[in-house]
């Protein structure tokens, strides 16, 4: 299940370094490709804001 990220992002870009496959895009907010996210979670463990959740 891929991850996602929600209206609570700061854009601080934390995330977008921790993802091994390079599924993270800058923006406000930034987001997640489904079809290349893995799932790892490397992304929702460093995100000071609480932004970035498995999808549903």
């Amino acid at each position: 299940m891929a991850y996602k990220i929600n209206d609570n992002c700061v854009s601080c870009g934390t995330c977008e370094s921790e993802c091994p496959v390079g599924a993270i895009t800058a923006g406000t907010p930034y987001s997640i490709d489904p079809d290349t996210c893995v799932s790892c979670g490397s992304c929702a463990a460093v995100c000071p804001q609480e932004a970035i959740a498995p999808e549903e």
